[in-house]
């Protein structure tokens, strides 16, 4: 098995993010991811065999950032197609559902706080 990922982003490309740097909420960005993993498995369903959405971090000059990737066995044509299915039809914005979520996770943060 050969595996690659392709990164899909931390939120929908024309949605806002938590940015690294002096007011970076790490907890506000995993809900972020969270929620966008949640909104593409609705979107293109669950993962064939040999691909998976998860959230991968990586290192950066500023600490080390996240974003939603689609991980894929390069070997399994089924899940390559989903991986590049993904990634060429993500969402620009969050959907209902997902500003729902949003909106109930970060009320929560505050609460909690």
């Amino acid at each position: 098995m050969s595996s690659e990922y392709l990164n899909i982003g931390p939120t929908p490309a024309d949605e806002e993010c938590q940015q690294l740097g002096e007011n970076f909420d790490s907890r506000k960005a995993a809900i972020e991811m969270k929620v966008f993993k949640n909104q593409l498995l609705r979107q293109f369903g669950n993962p064939p065999d040999g691909a998976t959405i998860k959230v991968k971090s990586f290192p950066h000059d500023y600490g080390s950032y996240s974003e939603v990737c689609v991980v894929f066995d390069t070997e399994s044509r089924a899940a390559v197609e989903y991986a590049y299915k993904v990634e060429s039809e993500s969402p620009a914005n969050w959907d209902d559902t997902a500003r729902t979520e949003l909106e109930f996770a970060m009320l929560t943060l505050e609460i909690e706080r």
